[in-house]
């Protein structure tokens, strides 16, 4: 019989996450504020965090989940826990958005859906292990690192 590690917990959440994500409200819920306004706000926030090797993934056109994936990681629990934390703060008292979020608890992936950009925030290894980048961008394509932020 095979043990349950971490990682098979936050897969766990994750698919339990994507099952949610499947009824979140889109853009037209907050036609205020354009995808790309809400990114570069999310991106500010991460970037504020000290969030590390901060990517951005372009979803338009690929799938109706979101416009943006942002994939980010922190140096240890607390601080993957401390960055989705303040995100979620951050879009609910700057842009009055609630976010649904899955896996806080353990620290050691958050997934963050904004309805519009969707957000991961890894602890290293856990993002080594599962490696969403080579998921979602083609082959041979890099991932957009933001600059400035």
């Amino acid at each position: 019989m095979r043990r349950e590690t971490k990682e098979d917990r936050v897969l766990t959440l994750t698919v339990a996450a994507n099952s949610a994500v499947q009824g979140a409200p889109r853009t037209g819920q907050h036609a205020e504020v354009t995808s790309e306004e809400l990114l570069a706000q999310i991106l500010t926030s991460l970037s504020d965090s000290k969030a590390e090797d901060i990517v951005e993934i372009d979803l338009r056109g690929k799938t109706a989940m979101g416009d943006y994936m942002v994939i980010c990681s922190g140096r240890s629990s607390r601080q993957v826990a401390a960055i989705s934390e303040k995100l979620v703060d951050m879009l609910k008292a700057d842009l009055g958005r609630s976010a649904k979020t899955e896996g806080k608890e353990t620290g050691d992936w958050v997934l963050i859906d904004t309805g519009d950009v969707i957000v991961h925030v890894f602890r290293p290894e856990v993002r080594e292990f599962y490696q969403l980048e080579k998921m979602w961008l083609p082959t041979g394509e890099a991932a957009s690192r933001p600059t400035g932020h």
